[in-house]
């Protein structure tokens, strides 16, 4: 699959010079600083397949609250989510939004692991990550961004995961133009980070400008490669960027970490965007 080699050609127009060396420069930065994120928050892979289809168009805090509610109910497993209904599932989900929609992809997504994995992760996981892909994208609800999520911290595959925070951070910085597709930015970091290690804890993390990161838990201390944990850790670390300081409106660029790497224009750009 042509998506996933780190040789595809960059495009000139969407995916700057010196891209690589920066993006490389933000990961030591922000590891070094902040060190490990312990992301992603779950007991088992299944319940980073749902929270990952429950976190569309919402917040975590929200996600968490469906969570809950299904762990309460005692349907947070494949299992669970088979045998109960529809109309069941929906109030359990209510807190994600869309809740209906979201309830349908869950059951919808049991089906395909049941029909083509025989209802087995574990089988599913250990198809070759360029296949599963495919077929995760194949499934009506699920798109680059959620299906990269499963197969990075559900599956354990080496695959980057973009979200918003990612590309406004990259935007901001120069690193790349707002045309750049997915696949594009993806494989950007994936090369700029090929040599790069999993961050152990600083001896002195800057508490000054870390936010609170989650607690340990069993999918976050998974074993993994060092890819999949470095690209655990740089998606986590852009998220806590973007959420505390590269807000969309009104960034902090003066407390934010990464702001020693913004050009007097970018800076200038960005203060102008930020009075609009």
């Amino acid at each position: 699959m042509k998506a996933l080699s780190h040789k595809a050609k960059k495009s000139q127009r969407t995916v700057y010079p010196g891209a690589d060396e920066q993006v490389r420069a933000f990961y030591q930065k922000l590891a070094q600083k902040w060190g490990p994120q312990h992301w992603w928050p779950a007991e088992t892979p299944f319940e980073v397949i749902v929270g990952a289809v429950l976190t569309q168009n919402t917040s975590w805090t929200n996600v968490e609250r469906a969570m809950a509610s299904l762990r309460q109910a005692k349907v947070l497993s494949i299992e669970g989510i088979r045998n109960i209904t529809a109309a069941q599932l929906e109030p359990l989900v209510r807190s994600s939004g869309y809740f209906r929609q979201k309830a349908q992809r869950l059951k919808d997504f049991v089906a395909f692991v049941d029909a083509r994995y025989g209802g087995s992760l574990g089988r599913m996981f250990a198809t070759p990550t360029a296949e599963l892909r495919v077929a995760l994208l194949e499934q009506k609800g699920i798109g680059m961004e959620t299906a990269d999520s499963i197969l990075l911290y559900a599956g354990l595959h080496a695959i980057f995961v973009v979200d918003a925070y990612t590309r406004r951070i990259l935007e901001r910085h120069g690193v790349l133009d707002a045309s750049a597709k997915y696949d594009d930015v993806r494989l950007l970091v994936e090369g700029a980070l090929a040599r790069e290690v999993i961050p152990s804890p600083p001896a002195e993390p800057d508490f000054d400008t870390r936010p609170k990161i989650h607690a340990p838990s069993t999918m976050s201390r998974a074993r993994q490669s060092e890819r999949v944990g470095v690209y655990n850790e740089m998606h986590g670390l852009l998220v806590q960027v973007g959420k505390h300081y590269c807000h969309k409106q009104g960034p902090e660029c003066d407390r934010c970490p990464l702001t020693e790497f913004l050009s007097a224009q970018q800076r200038a750009r960005v203060q102008i965007a930020r009075k609009k």
